[in-house]
């Protein structure tokens, strides 16, 4: 599938932005040049996590076995063009399958493990898959039962360990037959690799289309920002479901010869003894840890991270005492991430500023004709602000309008979405994101908001329409919203806001969480705290005034008015 007009493919191709060459052409440049090199190892503690032994596969090993695994799906009916929902934990499965599908030519839409019934049963309904990719069980989540449940009769639902094997071997027969396979059925650098998933303000999660070269110039921009070196190792503490795996680490490493090494879910202790023990270089952290880190010089020196060359950050605002405390204190620069699925890429590094200030909060206008920044990523991502009100053109400094982004990097449009509005007639992408111009001089964004009102928990985006949807249906409610509230931890969370119905007791979280769960939907998107309106704020279309009702709850939190109850325990992270 290929959904990149001819004119887009044409001019990229001419700029040299794209290019010919495959996820698994890289691979295969790989293990010509290094097939001895480490190219992705599971933690060691995956058998309290998955029942199983973890592996450790060299890119040899790792192109052998996608081969294998390719050749299994093949057998299994998949092929080009088919779509195969995969979920699985941070396991070396999971970048096996990202590599088998490659080479077939099929399309994989990974999932959090978190997914249930409710989102499952949308995303089956957009992309019509030809097979669900599981493990049998992670942690106290049974994932092959709750999928063959969940699941239409007419998927086929496959589970490493009982349908799928890793086999890692050179084998000559499976060799042979995928390069028949791929005789018949070569894949073009446009193709579509994978659907990946982001809550829009539709209720629901949209379908993001990226191809081989979408995926490739994100990767690029992220090497150049992390400043990658072939022999790299890299930590990823990141679910291998959204740009911030795939496009921070996954392809960049295939592409500039690096290791990746698999953490998941969030373990402090694991996690720096994996620095340590891996002679990790480079790796990205939620903000919290970092803060965390920073106030405890002890623990960090507890631990031998000589080998580390920086850290990456990003789904919150950074603080700049603590890229201070980590320049000063640890000898370590902190690179300052923002992206989106849709193929935002902004970053921020040491080399576009020292000021920790800016470093925290700004980032290069990239694509907007300032040659100061002399880098990949200035010439094949282009950017711009607009009035939100007009469309024209912001230049000035300090005012906030709409950022838009084009080029290399950016999607071509949501699946089964009427997409009319979300391009310009120029081809900028509508981010929904607020920003103003700013620094001196201005060669930088500072992010002012999101014209959006999606929902971002710890860097999982959260549609508030989506759970309205549900709400719905709540007993003895007549009205029912959800809104964000800031968290120091996670940045934001979700608040529901009801309206009772007369002389009818007033639901506990408890309950709100029990009713909501029983509908399938994931942990994460549950709300942590309520508040009770005599009406919710709506406009002459009777649509619920969002805005209205986060100043409503800000204020009770600042004057600790709220009849909430706020003692539901989650996660502290949303990656578990």
């Amino acid at each position: 599938m290929i959904t990149s007009p001819q004119q887009r493919i044409k001019e990229y191709t001419e700029r040299n932005w794209w290019g010919h060459e495959t996820l698994h052409d890289f691979l295969q440049r790989q293990v010509e040049k290094n097939p001895e090199l480490l190219a992705v190892a599971d933690q060691p503690n995956r058998g309290e996590l998955t029942g199983d032994a973890p592996y450790r596969l060299t890119y040899s090993e790792l192109n052998d076995a996608s081969t294998a695994l390719a050749c299994q799906l093949i057998d299994a009916d998949i092929g080009a063009d088919d779509t195969v929902i995969v979920q699985l934990p941070n396991i070396a499965e999971l970048v096996v399958c990202y590599m088998a599908c490659s080479k077939i030519g099929a399309i994989i839409s990974p999932i959090p493990v978190q997914y249930g019934r409710h989102e499952l049963s949308h995303i089956s309904s957009v992309i019509s898959p030809k097979a669900m990719i599981t493990i049998d069980s992670f942690r106290d989540l049974p994932l092959a039962k709750n999928a063959q449940e969940d699941l239409d009769d007419r998927i086929a639902l496959l589970a490493f360990g009982k349908d799928l094997q890793v086999n890692s071997s050179p084998d000559e027969t499976y060799q042979l037959q995928l390069s028949r396979y791929q005789q018949f059925h070569p894949t073009d650098a446009n193709h579509i690799i994978t659907i990946c998933w982001t809550s829009g303000t539709t209720g629901t999660p949209k379908g993001v289309p990226r191809s081989h070269n979408m995926w490739i110039a994100t990767a690029r921009c992220c090497a150049e920002a992390g400043n990658y070196q072939a022999g790299d190792r890299f930590l990823n503490v990141f679910p291998l479901v959204n740009m911030a795996s795939i496009g921070g680490f996954l392809f960049p490493a295939l592409i500039t010869g690096c290791s990746i090494i698999l953490h998941h879910p969030l373990d402090p202790s694991l996690y720096l003894t994996q620095l340590q023990n891996e002679k990790i270089t480079f790796t990205l952290a939620p903000p919290l840890l970092l803060n965390q880190l920073a106030k405890s010089p002890d623990m960090w020196g507890q631990f031998d991270f000589s080998n580390l060359r920086s850290i990456g950050s990003g789904s919150a605002p950074l603080a700049p005492w603590m890229i201070d405390t980590f320049s000063q204190k640890y000898g370590l620069d902190v690179i300052n991430f923002y992206g989106s699925n849709e193929g935002i890429s902004l970053f921020c590094t040491p080399m576009h500023t020292a000021d920790s200030d800016i470093r925290a909060t700004m980032f290069p206008r990239l694509g907007c004709g300032i040659d100061h920044f002399d880098s990949y990523a200035n010439k094949a991502l282009l950017s711009k602000v607009v009035d939100i009100d007009t469309g024209e053109v912001i230049t000035q400094v300090g005012q906030v309008g709409e950022l838009l982004f084009a080029g290399a990097t950016v999607f071509d449009g949501y699946l089964c979405t009427d997409n009319t509005e979300l391009f310009r007639d120029d081809g900028y992408f509508h981010t929904g994101d607020l920003v103003e111009i700013c620094g001196e001089p201005p060669w930088f964004y500072r992010i002012a908001g999101r014209s959006k009102d999606i929902i971002n928990r710890g860097g999982m985006k959260i549609s508030p329409a989506e759970i309205d949807i549900l709400l719905e249906g709540l007993p003895d409610s007549t009205e029912a919203a959800v809104c964000k509230y800031q968290d120091d931890e996670l940045g934001e969370k979700i608040c529901a806001c009801i309206v009772m119905e007369p002389n009818t007791e007033i639901i506990t979280l408890e309950k709100l969480s029990d009713y909501l769960s029983a509908l399938g939907i994931a942990k994460f998107k549950l709300p942590e705290r309520i508040e009770f309106f005599t009406h919710l704020p709506r406009n002459p279309l009777a649509k619920v005034q969002r805005f209205m009702l986060e100043d409503s709850v800000s204020q009770r939190q600042q004057e600790n008015i709220s009849v909430s109850y706020t003692h539901l325990t989650l996660p502290t992270t949303p990656y578990v």
